[in-house]
């Protein structure tokens, strides 16, 4: 049986008229057209203005203004430092294929590389899928020589000639710092770069000075304690998920809930969907558990229409319809003249037969028992009786195919039937040959058969007697004692529902070699194939082949291995028909006399699919219809909506082998940081950035799972940042625009000659030195 969604929907609401689905579209990269490049750039700036890098691991939630609905992986951000906002957004993409109509090569970057089906094909990302790290560093390269032709850059002295600020991970791998660094100093001839970690300009541009920085970005979550302005780097952690896991989370929930889902589903359809119909859940347990709910379910199930093409069915005009229909009553009246002439010649032959036969009978007084005899075997008939059966035979088909082409039914009982008769039973064997005695033994068997079907009738007569007293009876206390009458068959109706759930359940153990039935079952079978069965008091010791004696049998108790194994086989259909029937039957009773009883209590409405959770969870409210293209191209979002964010606070959810954000933050809090003074500070400012934290809901659950795990009246301040995706590379820019600090932290040219790639500068906005 299917479980039931929920059971207090009421009919008039099933049935009533209903206002048509919101349908959501799937979203696709679109191409808008090339972009002029922004004015007053390289011209306008001096020798100390900064060339600020964001390489995009906070644009998990892509913002359609700038990126012109490109989604499905980080944005690198680009501008000058003395700009507030970044002049550049764009993907880390590149496409190169050959044009074979120009015969050349083309390469485009960014939001270009959408330009065409051809360059699509080939595209390229510059960071490992989910790692935040550079994978293709020729496509980074491409990326970086855009950034610096839409700034204006001349590259007339042979390098950019601006110094260059740039974000990294936190924790970011020595070797891609030094790639890097060599390809900017050895490629574009910087004069100096400047590296640091992205959720501390964040943080630094929200006028943090002592806090716990929550980074949820596109590749992974980073909590980082800061106190007086200075990173506690021994003391962050990170998380492996963020805006990429999750968007492939969404796609693989989805490939298996539509295993033969006719569309393409990508990851860049799955980001616009975690996006736009995600949220974070307050009580998760709570919410999923009810989330499938008859009640208010439409509201909740997001459907995703993705595009197909509808069949084209030709109407045919009413005139049309009206020949049909004239021809496929002419048909109908043909084939009723064919089975009608098909029907009389059958008829003619079993008169015919009929004719044969008695002649036959008349014939058997004047010719010799012998021919008599010959003709019967010719005939293929054994005996007199065997040819009076026939005739017998012959004679009702003649009748009721009569009465059937006059429209009249048969009734059997106006037609008495003749009792049959066993002379040669009286006669003594002694006086009969051996043909009689053979006959009569054929008879003795006729009138053994007869005299069992006499029983038969006679003990359903009786038993139709019994069940009509029973009825009286039961209709009589029905009228004296209604409320008893009823809870005597609901406890009746309910006692026989739990017997075929067992059953059913025994079935469903029976199909399992592991379940403890099917071992029991087969441990009696094993048992009883056994050379020295368990219970046949051999001692439990193996008889030897060929010796000792077989005493299987002997006890009663042995044949109940066959009596257990034959009633598991034979019982099963008998009792699932009985039971629906007697089911059945206590239905429609109580349905008659039971106010409280309704049709959506019955076995059938609680084991429709359209109402079952499965159904709730895979098609929504609505009946589903196999035939139809449009619900065919449909996906249902509901549970996903929660269990998709919900992995940053429990990752084992995905699979994960890590702790939640909260579990790392009540750890950092409580027991890596010892000062007081510390812990009271960071506690005031938990501060949230990334495009990750941007779901629904996600300040208030964070701020009441914290409040859970913290002492009472702990000083907690939870906020976002203004702008979780932007502000990173605003505090770069602002950074920059501080001279002093900007220039004590960047590496120049002539450091980098000196003291090579490796050489990095500690600063309290970027990664320390690990040797």
């Amino acid at each position: 049986m299917a479980p039931h969604a929920n059971g207090s929907v009421e009919p008039s609401r099933q049935n009533s008229p209903k206002p048509p689905r919101r349908l959501y579209t799937v979203k696709e990269t679109a191409f808008e057209g090339l972009k002029p490049a922004p004015p007053n750039g390289y011209r306008n700036t001096t020798a100390d203005t900064a060339i600020v890098i964001d390489n995009g691991r906070f644009s998990s939630f892509p913002i359609e203004e700038i990126l012109n609905n490109i989604t499905g992986s980080g944005t690198t951000k680009a501008g000058w430092s003395t700009d507030t906002n970044p002049r550049l957004t764009l993907p880390p993409i590149m496409s190169r294929y050959t044009d074979r109509k120009l015969s050349r090569k083309c390469t485009f970057v960014g939001s270009d590389a959408y330009v065409d089906a051809n360059s699509r094909q080939q595209l390229k990302n510059a960071f490992g899928a989910g790692s935040g790290l550079v994978a293709n560093w020729d496509v980074m390269e491409n990326v970086l020589s855009f950034i610096f032709r839409r700034l204006g850059v001349d590259g007339s002295d042979g390098g950019v000639g601006r110094p260059i600020v740039m974000t990294e991970a936190l924790a970011n791998l020595g070797s891609a710092r030094k790639a890097m660094t060599e390809i900017i100093f050895e490629r574009y001839s910087a004069p100096s770069i400047a590296y640091g970690v992205d959720s501390l300009f964040s943080y630094r541009h929200n006028n943090g000075k002592s806090g716990l920085v929550l980074s949820s970005s596109h590749t992974s979550t980073e909590l980082i304690p800061i106190f007086n302005s200075k990173p506690i780097l021994s003391h962050a952690t990170r998380l492996n998920w963020g805006g990429y896991q999750g968007t492939e989370y969404l796609l693989k929930l989805l490939q298996v809930k539509y295993p033969t889902f006719p569309g393409k589903l990508t990851s860049v359809q799955a980001a616009e969907m975690v996006r736009d119909h995600c949220y974070l859940s307050q009580d998760y347990p709570l919410e999923t558990s009810h989330f499938l709910d008859w009640a208010g379910l439409e509201d909740r199930d997001h459907v995703i229409q993705y595009p197909f093409t509808e069949q084209i069915v030709l109407e045919k005009t009413p005139e049309e319809l009206a020949r049909i229909a004239e021809r496929k009553k002419e048909s109908g009246r043909r084939l009723q003249e064919q089975a009608a002439k098909q029907r009389l010649e059958k008829l003619i032959k079993k008169e015919e037969e009929l004719e044969y036969y008695q002649d036959l009978q008349e014939k058997a007084q004047s010719i010799t028992k012998k021919e008599f005899r010959r003709i019967l075997d010719n005939n293929e008939l054994r005996d007199e009786v065997h040819l009076e059966r026939t005739i017998k035979e012959l004679s009702a088909k003649i009748r009721k195919a009569r009465m059937k082409d006059v429209g009249a039914v048969e009734n059997e009982g106006e037609e008495e039937k003749e009792i049959p008769t066993y002379p040669l039973l009286d006669i003594p064997d002694e006086e009969l040959d051996e043909n009689g005695l053979k006959q009569k033994r054929h008879q003795r068997l006729l009138k053994a058969g007869f005299d069992s079907r006499q029983r038969a009738k006679a003990e359903k007569e009786a038993e139709a007697s019994r069940k009509a007293m029973e009825a009286e009876k039961d209709a009589k206390r029905r009228e004296d004692d209604l409320e008893g009458w009823i809870e005597d068959r609901r406890a009746n109706y309910a006692a026989l529902r739990q017997r075929m759930k067992d059953r059913e359940r025994l079935k469903a153990d029976l199909s399992n070699r592991k379940s403890m039935a099917s071992q029991m079952r087969m441990k009696s079978i094993a048992n009883l194939a056994s050379d020295n069965p368990a219970d046949s008091g051999t001692g439990g010791k193996k008889r030897r082949r060929g010796g000792g004696e077989d005493t299987f049998g002997a006890n009663d108790d042995d044949w109940g291995v066959y009596r257990s194994i034959a009633a598991e086989a034979d019982s099963d259909g008998e009792d699932e028909e009985d039971s629906a029937a007697v089911l059945a039957n206590l239905e429609q009773e109580l349905l008659q006399y039971d106010a409280s009883f309704t049709e959506k209590d019955t076995l059938a409405a609680q084991s429709d699919w359209t109402k079952s959770i499965v159904h709730a969870f895979l098609r929504g409210t609505s009946p589903y219809d196999p035939e139809n293209i449009r619900e065919n191209h449909q996906l249902h979002l509901n549970v996903e909506r929660l269990r998709v964010p919900e992995v940053v606070f429990q990752p084992s959810l995905a699979g994960v082998d890590q702790a939640g954000i909260v579990e790392i933050a009540a750890d950092i809090l409580l027991h890596r940081l010892q000062a007081p003074e510390q812990k009271e500070n960071i506690l005031k400012d938990v501060f949230c950035t990334g495009g990750n934290v941007l779901f629904r809901g996600f300040e208030e659950r964070l701020r009441s799972e914290l409040l859970a795990v913290l002492p009472a009246n702990a000083p907690l301040g939870v906020r976002l940042a203004k702008d979780p995706l932007l502000d990173a590379w605003r505090g770069a820019a602002g950074w920059a625009r501080k001279t002093e600090d900007w220039k004590a932290a960047r590496v120049t040219r002539e450091e980098y000659s000196e003291k090579g790639a490796d050489y990095i500068k500690e600063h309290d906005l970027g990664n320390a030195f690990a040797g």
